[in-house]
């Protein structure tokens, strides 16, 4: 980013820049959190003419999936009422309109709440669910009922600091600007009081990544889950262990960049801690279920019934059915690098799609 650049709508790269400039490197979280919010807030990133593609979009077949399964915990926990189904970033709407639509075939006909920031997003949304209520945070979501919640793709674009082991101690990993770039690098002071545990051990330049706010939404949806009951869904590429290494990536096009090029126009993520998402639940007394494979999920809802069922009704979509199939579950494609993980209220039922024998 050239000195002295000015502009009537500042990008986030300005904005990174200029903020560098008055105050020195700021935290990779702080960068990434400025970087998504513009990406969010000025674009619908979705579809083959934008940047990526989630499973909503791939195939109906997605939502109507999530529809039957949380309409299946809802009647056998007696079909209460006042439930409200809430979506957390629910990009164009896709995925609420197929599982509601499914929901309503099993009597399951809750409000709409849908979290959301971006306006263009929201736009979209309503084209689809003109009598959904939105947030801003999840922080005004209704207390009179329970809550049936779902998250695709969204603790993904929630900002991560990283923690770089140097000379023995643990530093966080800053951005700083090289003439007109943005590079990463380790704070001069040590995270002592950020992070628990010697670097000793460690290699220098292992880096250890958190996500203190996808901990402060896990715990705020936790609370509530408790206190009303009901259901958080999520599906998101991760890992269900622990382990070192950077999984900050940005996506462009449809594209892999690096995630210090574009910040603002490409989209950056990391990979969802379900391991600390688990805990974090089971601190508020909560049910966790998985978290397991996409595929195996999918499968074992249901997916290659409902596969055949669409080939049947329209022959003539059979090869487009099945490839959207195969994109959703095969271990090459979405099956394993997606993973499925549910916390319920204790008192809630057991939901299918998970195993429960090895436990």
């Amino acid at each position: 980013m050239p000195d002295g650049i000015k502009a009537d709508h500042p990008t986030a790269a300005h904005i990174i820049a200029d903020k560098i400039d008055r105050e020195g490197p700021i935290s990779l979280g702080e960068y990434m959190a400025i970087a998504n919010a513009h990406y969010y807030a000025s674009k619908d990133p979705l579809g083959e003419e934008g940047d990526f593609v989630t499973a909503p979009e791939i195939s109906q077949m997605f939502g109507e999936i999530v529809g039957i399964w949380l309409a299946d915990l809802w009647l056998r926990k007696g079909s209460p009422g006042h439930c409200h189904y809430v979506e957390l970033g629910p990009g164009r709407g896709t995925l609420a309109h197929d599982a509601l639509r499914s929901m309503g075939k099993f009597g399951c006909r809750p409000e709409v709440h849908f979290v959301e920031t971006s306006p263009v997003l929201k736009t979209r949304q309503a084209q689809l669910h003109p009598e959904a209520i939105w947030h801003d945070d999840i922080s005004t979501l209704p207390d009179d009922g329970p809550l049936l919640i779902v998250a695709n793709e969204f603790f993904d674009a929630l900002p991560v600091e990283q923690y770089v082991a140097t000379s023995g101690s643990w530093r966080r990993q800053m951005v700083a600007r090289d003439r007109s770039k943005f590079v990463a690098t380790p704070s001069i002071e040590t995270a002592a009081d950020q992070i628990s545990g010697s670097a000793s051990g460690f290699p220098d330049g292992t880096i250890l990544e958190r996500s203190p706010v996808s901990v402060e939404v896990a715990g705020d949806l936790g609370n509530r889950l408790a206190k009303q009951g009901g259901t958080l869904l999520i599906i998101d590429y991760g890992y269900a262990r622990p382990g070192t290494g950077s999984t900050l990536q940005a996506v462009k096009d449809h594209m892999p960049i690096s995630p210090f090029d574009c910040p603002g126009a490409s989209d950056l993520t990391a990979h969802v801690d379900f391991h600390t998402l688990a805990n974090i639940a089971r601190t508020r007394m909560l049910s966790v279920h998985g978290p397991t494979q996409q595929g195996q999920w999918l499968k074992s809802l249901g997916i290659d019934q409902r596969a055949a069922a669409l080939i049947a009704a329209s022959p003539k979509q059979a090869d487009a059915i099945r490839a959207a199939h195969q994109r959703l579950t095969h271990p090459e494609e979405m099956g394993c690098l997606f993973q499925v993980m549910a916390t319920t209220a204790i008192d809630w039922p057991q939901p299918e799609g998970f195993s429960y024998g090895e436990e």
